[in-house]
């Protein structure tokens, strides 16, 4: 039970991190690729029927983190409860510069909501990625599991160190590919020929990047992400955009995985002793609390999933980004 729900909050954090990392990318990318006023809406309302709704695989993996793996989530909240503070402000500046766009007169207004969208965008994908990178390394938990320090180093302190660092830029380098991928899909005209362009040009230096740094560091897994980016930048070259955006969307979902498997059966670990490392056996909540999360998983999941899928389903076709004479 403990390994289906550790398996499940994975999944949560998979689904947020690709689904709402596109939309990250085309909120990057709006005045980047948008030339026009025509153009940034038409890059917009690319993501205009799904952000909110990918937005609530946030909220499930939070809640079925919490739920599941109360000491865990109890760790991660106090020793990074600065930057989850950031990411909350700055996930509603994303959503009210998405929403009030088209509420406002003049290309003024629309042109400061795309800057929000754009400065929010990259302010949550830098922070999530420096958090990625953090669980890497681990955090200064003590015997019972409190994170050490005071003020406000207790929890600024991981974030400026390397991994976090690393963190941030291959998260930022995954939001722009996934986002420009996903505008290579969704739209036609000048925006879509600049998307594709932009997704063959960051695979490729992408490639190049990983595959430096997993020669220089023998590690097989970077290595398989360089093999990958070069796979979709060929297929973004060929014009087969969905199988570029897939392999984007597989490369990002993996290295998510692999973030949270890193250390087997620790969930986060101590970097004061590796003895006072939080457990996936030691960080789950009680047999009868998982039976019951299992009960309501089983009801809730299943309708979550069809009903994304049909939203998706019904707002399948592109966005023209060429203006179209009425």
């Amino acid at each position: 039970m403990v390994t289906l729900w550790f398996a499940l909050v994975v999944l949560c954090w998979v689904l947020f991190f690709v689904l709402e990392g596109f939309d990250f990318g085309v909120g990057l990318l709006g005045p980047v690729l948008g030339r026009d006023d025509h153009e940034r809406g038409a890059i917009v309302r690319t993501v205009g029927p799904f952000w909110d709704g990918n937005e609530v695989w946030l909220v499930a993996a939070i809640g079925v983190t919490f739920a599941a793996f109360p000491d865990w989530y109890a760790a991660l909240l106090s020793g990074l409860y600065l930057p989850m503070v950031a990411l909350l402000l700055l996930l509603a500046v994303r959503g009210v510069a998405l929403e009030f766009r088209g509420k406002g007169d003049g290309d003024g207004w629309r042109r400061r909501c795309d800057a929000a969208l754009a400065a929010s965008s990259a302010g949550i994908v830098l922070l999530w990625g420096a958090v990625l990178g953090v669980l890497t390394h681990g955090l200064a938990l003590g015997a019972g599991g409190q994170v050490s320090g005071t003020g406000l180093s207790r929890s600024t302190a991981p974030l400026a160190s390397w991994p976090a660092l690393a963190g941030a830029g291959v998260a930022l380098f995954a939001a722009l590919l996934i986002g420009a991928m996903f505008l290579a899909l969704r739209t036609t005209g000048p925006v879509h020929l600049r998307a594709r362009r932009l997704g063959v040009t960051l695979a490729t230096g992408g490639a190049a990047a990983l595959g430096a740094v997993g020669l220089g560091t023998d590690s097989r897994v970077v290595l398989a992400a360089a093999v990958l980016c070069v796979g979709v930048a060929m297929l973004a070259r060929s014009g087969q955009e969905a199988l570029a955006f897939g392999g984007t969307a597989l490369g990002i979902a993996g290295a998510v995985v692999a973030v949270f498997t890193q250390h087997d059966e620790v969930l986060l670990r101590s970097t004061l002793n590796p003895a006072w490392s939080l457990t996936l056996a030691g960080a789950a909540a009680t047999p009868s609390a998982l039976r019951l999360l299992t009960v309501v998983g089983v009801i809730v999941l299943p309708g979550v999933l069809i009903y994304q899928a049909f939203s998706y389903w019904i707002f399948r076709r592109r966005v023209a980004s060429e203006r179209v004479p009425s």
